[in-house]
């Protein structure tokens, strides 16, 4: 049986992405990166395959699911399939046209249990927060990027989720020079 990973840079006050959903306050550079290139190859997108002259490891991930609001800077920059080198479900309430290798869904709670069922590897969760919200029942890992800055405001891991508590076991954590922190968690259920 598959899981679903959420796989995510967040700030130390839980911010995926600021305001209007930028990323860009969150260190790239760094020791923290041989972690990013390696353990989590599979979630580069694939531009940054081609432009690092490196195959895709396909041995953590074969699917991406992502909201509609992940896709859009990928799309505003002319990258029409982020990463092609994984099966590509993205989530969102309305029609939309995207590049044949994406596939749409409405109901991505129903999507995930089935991706469950299926043969393969683990389904990376890429964002965002309101998704991540809205399939927190259906986390199994946790991996937090934590980077040594505050937001204040922006996009929260979870989105408005509902309270609803999940408990997780801390089950690895590895501090970098560069000041981030990769946590690992297992999803226990509901608290």
């Amino acid at each position: 049986m598959r899981n679903l990973v959420y796989y995510v840079a967040v700030s130390i006050d839980g911010y995926i992405a600021d305001p209007t959903g930028g990323f860009d306050a969150f260190l790239v550079e760094g020791d923290h990166a041989s972690v990013v290139f390696g353990e989590y190859a599979d979630a580069l997108p694939s531009h940054a395959y081609a432009a690092l002259g490196i195959e895709p490891t396909k041995t953590r991930f074969d699917t991406v699911l992502m909201g509609w609001n992940t896709l859009t800077p990928a799309l505003d920059l002319g990258i029409a399939s982020p990463y092609a080198h994984l099966r590509q479900i993205v989530a969102s309430r309305h029609p939309r046209d995207v590049d044949p290798a994406i596939t749409l869904t409405d109901d991505p709670l129903d999507t995930v249990r089935r991706l469950k069922q299926e043969d393969g590897l683990d389904v990376w969760l890429c964002g965002g927060g309101e998704l991540a919200g809205t399939l927190l029942s259906e986390i199994d890992h946790l991996v937090l990027k934590r980077n040594p800055v505050a937001f204040g405001s922006g996009i929260p891991m979870f989105g408005n989720a509902p309270y609803e508590p999940r408990a997780f076991t801390l089950t690895r954590t590895r501090s970098f020079e560069s000041g981030v922190v990769i946590e690992e968690y297992a999803c226990r259920g509901r608290a």
